[in-house]
């Protein structure tokens, strides 16, 4: 029996390969669906997102991205507020489930909570809901962040392509993409609990979040040839009044983050043609040292060896 959907990109015109894939994805193609479910998207092991090569590299490494991509683990609280924003902002996604409880504290509340879950839901407590959809307003309302989401525009496309260094599969699904004159603009939207330039700045190098700027951005040129792309973050904060940072990334950390895909992908293709999936480590026979961080050495050196 064909399948009805390609199992990488969602493609359902076919034709298909005994394995499931497409024709165009088994040549190695740019590829773009829109309305593939999130859990489907997420769930591709033919291809490679942001977010696993991000996890391929320190702190990050291979062994753990490896029985992290073999054990997905079940849907986190700590991410429904997100994914809840990210619908009423966008319009699409997992539909939210209000639940009129104070909290989870009682059984009958766990199991509408459970229950929602099972429906492929966000359940969200009633307070939880308003914050949402106080959070949304503020992204509306906003001068710049307002903009860039009202007019037509397209929301988690999933995009696919190959890159030529190494012939693996790349994957991207940008939140929102607006069709200009001219140019391709990309819409990150990120909920935080501080979103003030500093804080950004720290979750930019925490998360990697300029290799996510990277690939997004070479995934829509690789499959939508456009004249111009451009990449902005929205950083919407969880707490009142749900101050908003709105920043496009320098040139300079995007080529850092673009050199830390390309150093991902080489480390994705060696460990799928060998099939090991090295630790941070790696084969050893000697015991490795370790030290205190840089910056750390320069300043007890100078503190306390003078």
């Amino acid at each position: 029996m064909a399948p009805l959907a390609c199992r990488q990109c969602g493609n359902t015109d076919g034709p298909f390969t005994r394995d499931g894939i497409c024709e165009s994805c088994e040549d190695g193609n740019p590829g773009m669906v829109d309305g593939l479910p999130a859990d489907k998207y997420h769930a591709d092991t033919t291809s490679v997102s942001s977010s696993g090569l991000r996890a391929l590299l320190p702190p990050g490494c291979p062994a753990q991205f490896k029985y992290d991509r073999d054990h997905p683990q079940a849907p986190k609280k700590e991410f429904d507020l997100g994914h809840a924003v990210h619908t009423e902002v966008l319009g699409v996604g997992e539909e939210i489930a209000v639940l009129d409880f104070d909290s989870y504290q009682t059984k009958k509340a766990q199991a509408a909570r459970d229950e929602a879950r099972e429906a492929g839901q966000v359940p969200l407590l009633r307070h939880e809901y308003e914050q949402v959809q106080a959070m949304a307003a503020a992204v509306r309302q906003h001068p710049q962040a307002g903009p860039l989401f009202a007019g037509p525009g397209i929301a988690e496309r999933s995009m696919y392509w190959t890159d030529p260094a190494t012939g693996i599969r790349c994957r991207v699904r940008p939140d929102w993409l607006k069709q200009l004159p001219g140019l391709t603009l990309a819409v990150d939207l990120k909920t935080t609990k501080d979103a003030s330039p500093q804080a950004v700045q720290k979750a930019i190098r925490d998360y990697a979040y300029h290799q996510q700027d990277a690939l997004y951005t070479d995934g829509i040129w690789a499959c939508m040839q456009p004249e111009d792309v451009r990449f902005v973050f929205v950083f919407v904060s969880k707490t009142p009044p749900h101050l908003i940072t709105v920043r496009e990334l320098k040139d300079q950390e995007r080529e850092i983050g673009r050199a830390r895909n390309e150093r991902a992908l080489r480390i994705y293709a060696d460990c799928t043609a060998s099939g090991e999936w090295p630790d941070w480590t790696g084969p050893v026979t000697e015991i490795p040292q370790i030290g205190l961080p840089s910056w750390d050495v320069i300043r007890q050196t100078e503190e306390y060896m003078q």
